[in-house]
C-alpha cells in the first residue's frame, strides 16, 4: 500500500497562478480550484489508491505567537484565498480526506500524516506530496520519501543528503541558521547553505557545534565569525530551529484505511454543476468505474 499526502495549500497557490480564470455559477473565481480537483484525479487516475490533502485552512497559526514576522495572509490575493473553503468543500465531496489546519500549519498536517501511515506495517510507502524543504525532515529511508509531482522527481533520505548536505534530522537546524524566507524567519548573519551543511553534516544539532571554530575541524570560510555570530545568537537559532520543526501531534485521521478513495459522493455531481465543471464530475466517475 502507497500512501499520498498532498500540500493542498501549495497545489492552490501553484494552480491560481498558472491555471486560466474559471468563474462558478454564481461568478466567483474558482479556477485554482478546480486545477487542483483535476490535479487531484490525475494522481488517482495514475494509480494512487490511499490519499490525503492538507490544507491551511487558517493562514495563521501558533507559530505566529512565537515570532512577530512569521507568515501570515497579509498581501495574499483575496480571490485566493476566498478558494480555500471551496476546495475544502470540493476534494471531499469527491471523495478526497482533506486535513484542515487551523492551529496547525498543513506542513503540520503532512508530517502528522506521515508519521501515522509509516506507523502502519502494511504501508509500503508514504509520499509527501510537496517541494517545501521544510518536508524534508519527514523524510525516512526510502519508505517515507518527498515527491515533487511538478518536476516528477522522488527524494528519499540520500536525496535529501545530496540536496542539503545534511541528514533529514538535521533539517530543522539547518533552516534555524539559513531561515526560510518564505515562512517569514531570517537566519542568523553570515550564515548560509553552504556553511551550514557542512558544519551540521559533523555535527547534527546545533548544541554539538563547538563553539570555537578551530575545533570544527573544517575549512569553512570566516569560521571565527561564524562562531561568534552562532555565540551571540544561539538563542535565536534555537527558536528558528523550533519554527522549522513540524509538529506531529496534528489532527489527522484515524487510520490509513480511511484514506482509500472509493469515487466521488453524490454531491459531488450538483458541486462540479455549481462549479460550472461537470467535466470533473464524468471524469471522477469514469475512474472509479475502471476501479471496480
Amino acid at each position: 500500500m502507497h500512501v499520498h499526502l498532498v500540500d493542498g495549500t501549495y497545489e492552490l497557490f501553484r494552480h491560481y497562478f498558472v491555471v486560466p480564470s474559471a468563474k462558478d455559477v454564481q461568478g466567483r473565481e474558482m479556477g485554482a480550484v478546480r486545477g487542483v480537483l483535476n490535479s487531484m484525479l490525475s494522481l488517482i487516475d495514475g494509480g494512487a489508491t490511499h490519499l490525503a490533502v492538507a490544507t491551511d485552512h487558517v493562514v495563521e497559526s501558533f507559530r505566529n505567537q512565537m515570532w512577530q514576522g512569521y507568515k501570515t495572509a497579509e498581501g495574499v490575493e483575496p480571490e485566493l484565498l476566498a478558494q480555500f473553503g471551496p476546495l475544502e468543500a470540493a476534494l471531499g465531496a469527491m471523495g478526497v480526506v482533506v486535513l484542515p489546519m487551523v492551529e496547525f500549519e498543513a506542513d503540520d498536517g503532512l508530517a502528522a500524516g506521515a508519521a501515522k501511515a509509516a506507523a502502519d506495517a502494511r504501508v509500503d510507502r508514504v509520499l509527501i506530496c510537496t517541494p517545501d524543504k521544510d518536508l524534508a525532515q519527514c523524510v525516512s529511508g526510502s519508505r517515507v520519501v518527498q515527491y515533487d509531482r511538478r518536476a516528477n522527481v522522488v527524494r528519499d533520505e540520500a536525496g535529501v543528503v545530496e540536496k542539503f548536505g545534511v541528514p533529514p534530522a538535521s533539517i530543522p537546524d539547518y533552516l534555524g541558521l539559513v531561515g526560510d524566507a518564505a515562512d517569514g524567519y531570517p537566519g542568523l548573519p553570515g550564515w548560509g547553505a553552504k556553511s551550514a551543511s557542512a558544519v551540521l553534516a559533523r555535527f547534527g544539532r546545533l548544541e554539538r557545534i563547538p563553539e570555537r571554530a578551530a575545533d570544527w575541524g573544517l575549512t569553512v570560510r570566516a569560521g571565527a565569525k561564524l562562531a561568534a555570530t552562532l555565540a551571540e545568537y544561539k538563542e535565536l537559532a534555537r527558536l528558528f530551529r523550533d519554527l522549522a520543526t513540524l509538529r506531529t501531534d496534528a489532527p489527522v485521521f484515524g487510520s490509513v484505511d480511511e484514506l482509500r478513495w472509493t469515487g466521488p459522493h453524490p454531491e459531488f455531481f450538483d458541486l462540479c454543476a455549481a462549479l460550472d465543471a461537470g467535466s470533473l464530475f464524468k471524469r471522477a466517475q469514469a475512474i472509479a468505474e475502471r476501479r471496480t
